[in-house]
């Protein structure tokens, strides 16, 4: 068994960004040559996730409007009482939807759906420059 770990850079525009980095994904796991095994998507800090859907402009205001229902921007986050820096909605998002994704892979293919994307989900209330790893084990 190989484990292979490569580092992707994405900038955001901050809150609401919803970025299909599936390609980027797929580059990661053609050029580690394996075969079949796992590779997991990880976004390295707590206010943004990864998930996966269609990505598809009606499903990115469905999944926008759905954070904010769960999460809303103007409600009160004792988060912010401690930092003062008016992000408490962008944890709580993050930590309910989740830092990574695993996904199989056999022929060298992700075991993504026709439909199925994978999406790195922004909610800091701030452009950032994320870090996303991709971690391959296989054969």
């Amino acid at each position: 068994m190989n484990i292979i770990t490569e580092q992707i850079e994405r900038d955001t525009k901050g809150a609401g960004d919803l970025l299909d980095i599936t390609s980027e994904v797929t580059a990661v796991l053609n050029s580690s040559a394996l075969n079949r095994g796992i590779l997991t998507v990880f976004v390295v800090g707590s206010t943004a996730a990864i998930t996966s859907f269609e990505y598809e402009p009606g499903m990115i205001q469905d999944m926008q409007e759905l954070y904010e229902k769960i999460a809303p921007r103007d409600k009160h986050y004792h988060h912010d009482d401690t930092w003062n820096d008016a992000n408490g909605f962008s944890h709580v998002r993050a930590a309910l939807q989740g830092p990574s994704l695993t996904i199989p892979f056999e022929g060298g293919r992700l075991f993504l759906g026709t439909w199925q994307q994978v999406v790195l989900a922004e909610f800091d209330n701030r452009p950032r420059e994320r870090q996303i790893i991709v971690q391959i084990m296989g054969e």
